[in-house]
């Protein structure tokens, strides 16, 4: 059978790969085309268009690239009706994959929504184009199957996916010292600065993480870039900073040996859990973008993990409060062998506990293909 499959961030990059070496597991003849990024790519996929080309954040953002974002919707749709697909799956990313849907549901192509998404936090009133253009949606965080209930629609709850990229991870005292040897690294505990992805948000928080360098000497600092990311942004603070050691998409072997971190709000909130290092979560917006979202966004916390938990588990520093002083304060907190960082630990090991085991890419496939089957 022949899958399309459109991811356009990071994080729907990893899942999708993982998702597409199930297909390719239980569907040897597979024929899949693609918009994600590299490890769609090595997992199987033809994949069409980067997922870099597509990333713009927040309202003011998406205006200013509005031409750009058109140009893709358009050029996607060309090429999903060339392909002819048996499928197309939607990974997240709801503002381009949402106008994909309505064209494809157009030419009568079976729609899979592979990690809903988070219409729980704003536009709640999109379940319902959600549910209706979806064959099927396949959610992973464990609220949201009684979301979807509440406005009568039946999903599938197939787990975390972030479970199957970490489960297999070697964690091992062996392994942490190569991964260090290789990273050339000093004995000093490390603190990991997981920026993001995109150059909008790095730019705005990067500056604010990096002088707390100057406050912890006795901690190494390691940032970890994104794929595809050019290395080459990251001149001036190095000239700055000449401790800082960037790494280039290695982010799980980093977390792997990581004492704390301080993470951009998103996946890598819960990524960092799942590998037990205590986290300060950091966001700060386009000042415009973020009142818009103030307003609109009904959630108590930004982080995954709080949200999981429903309970302030990771300090979340936003807009105002990310600055020098109070992410010193919370950061301090975490590096030494305080009753708050043993408090996180605690509560991560619940947080797993409540994601419950891993398969989710195996059970989406499976699921997926069934259906096919019987259509």
């Amino acid at each position: 059978m022949r899958y399309y499959i459109i991811a356009g961030e990071a994080s729907g990059d990893l899942h999708g790969s993982n998702l597409i070496k199930e297909i390719l597991r239980k569907d040897a003849k597979a024929e899949i085309r693609a918009w994600g990024g590299d490890l769609m790519e090595l997992a199987g996929a033809d994949v069409v268009k980067h997922y870099r080309d597509l990333a713009f954040m927040g309202f003011a953002e998406v205006i200013m690239n509005l031409r750009t974002i058109l140009g893709n919707i358009k050029e996607c749709k060309k090429d999903i009706e060339h392909f002819k697909p048996d499928a197309v799956i939607l990974v997240d990313y709801p503002g381009f994959n949402l106008r994909i849907a309505e064209f494809v549901n157009t030419l009568g192509i079976k729609i899979y929504y592979y990690i809903s998404p988070q219409i729980w936090a704003w536009k709640k009133g999109r379940v319902h184009k959600i549910a209706k253009l979806s064959d099927k949606i396949f959610t992973i965080l464990p609220f949201e199957k009684a979301f979807f209930k509440k406005y009568g629609y039946d999903v599938e709850y197939v787990g975390h996916p972030l479970l199957d990229a970490i489960e297999n991870k070697d964690t091992s005292e062996k392994r942490q010292q190569e991964i260090r040897i290789e990273f050339n690294v000093s004995d000093k505990p490390i603190v990991a600065i997981l920026p993001g992805s995109r150059k909008q948000e790095i730019g705005v928080m990067l500056p604010i993480m990096l002088k707390q360098i100057i406050n912890f000497p006795g901690f190494q600092f390691v940032l970890a870039a994104a794929p595809s990311f050019d290395l080459s942004y990251f001149d001036p603070f190095l000239k700055e900073y000449p401790s800082l050691k960037v790494i280039p998409n290695r982010t799980y072997d980093l977390l792997s040996i990581s004492h704390a971190a301080m993470v951009t709000s998103g996946t890598a909130t819960l990524e960092t859990a799942l590998f037990r290092v205590p986290e300060v979560v950091c966001y700060k917006a386009n000042v415009i973008s973020y009142q818009i979202a103030k307003r609109i966004v009904d959630i108590k916390y930004i982080s995954l993990v709080n949200l999981i938990m429903d309970e302030e588990v990771v300090t979340e520093l936003i807009q105002g409060d990310l600055n020098q002083k109070l992410l010193k304060v919370e950061l301090g907190k975490l590096l030494e062998n305080t009753s708050e960082r043993a408090s996180m630990m605690n509560k991560f090991e619940e947080l797993i506990d409540k994601l419950g085991s891993g398969g989710a890419s195996a059970k989406t496939a499976e699921l997926l293909i069934d259906d096919l089957k019987h259509a």
